[in-house]
């Protein structure tokens, strides 16, 4: 049975004059995480913010009691050296750390954004340096990225190097709004098949058209954005999204 929904909006989509605000209401609104999208403009073609933002935004959010409770920031790094940056936004006040595989395959073991390393990391040497700081670790997959890279480290008998959460993008990472991509939902079945107590998130489209079928998939963490910093009614948005991971949760019992 897939654990528990939690619904996580991406804060890329709320009133950047009024951020610290904005997090504070979305959390009163229902919401279980906020989603922090950090790009560099080198991984993505975009750039967001830093921990000096997340540090500002983290006075307004009580941190979470339990690892992966109310509260949690879920910070996404979309960057090229994911190892570089994981000190400064465990200082800040990230809760989980979710680096892609693609940047993870391809960057440096240098811990601190100013320092410079010839040996190269991997994703489960990340995963273990991310635990060591005190976070969770989330691992994310790029739409052209195939599912199957991740068995070898969700198989790790070595559990610090085992990740919390997986990342499947339903759109390509780099920019709100896009079209939802159904076609990225098959990731998700596979992962959940396999691992059936892993929180699976997604991310990129998700909204009240569309959370029906990553419900389905077997996603139970939901990154909206601009479905829910959007919305008229932003509780009623969360309660929707987070009824249609509780109905196929009560669906499998059946």
């Amino acid at each position: 049975m897939a654990p528990k929904a939690i619904i996580a909006p991406s804060i890329l989509s709320a009133d950047f004059a009024a951020l610290g605000a904005a997090c504070s209401e979305t959390m009163d609104h229902g919401a279980d995480w906020l989603h922090i999208d950090i790009m560099d403009g080198h991984f993505v073609p975009n750039i967001t913010f830093g921990a000096p933002v997340v540090t500002k935004i983290r006075s307004h959010v009580a941190r979470p009691r339990a690892s992966g409770g109310r509260g949690t920031f879920d910070c996404h790094m979309m960057i090229a050296e994911p190892q570089k940056w994981v000190k400064e936004f465990q200082s800040a006040g990230c809760d989980l750390y979710c680096f892609h595989y693609e940047a993870a395959v391809e960057s440096t073991a240098a811990e601190h954004p100013a320092d410079h390393s010839d040996r190269r990391t991997s994703p489960k040497e990340l995963v273990r340096y991310i635990h060591l700081q005190g976070m969770q670790a989330g691992i994310a997959l790029k739409p052209e990225t195939p599912v199957d890279v991740l068995w070898d480290i969700l198989n790790n008998p070595e559990t610090a190097e085992v990740p919390d959460m997986v990342l499947i993008m339903t759109v390509h990472p780099g920019f709100g709004g896009q079209k939802f991509m159904a076609s990225e939902l098959p990731k998700v079945r596979a992962v959940r098949a396999r691992y059936p107590h892993l929180n699976v998130e997604v991310d990129g489209g998700l909204g009240p058209d569309t959370i029906e079928q990553a419900a389905e998939a077997g996603a139970n963490v939901i990154v909206a954005g601009s479905a829910v910093f959007g919305a008229q009614d932003p509780s009623e948005v969360i309660a929707q999204l987070r009824a249609a991971v509780d109905r196929r949760k009560g669906a499998e019992k059946i």
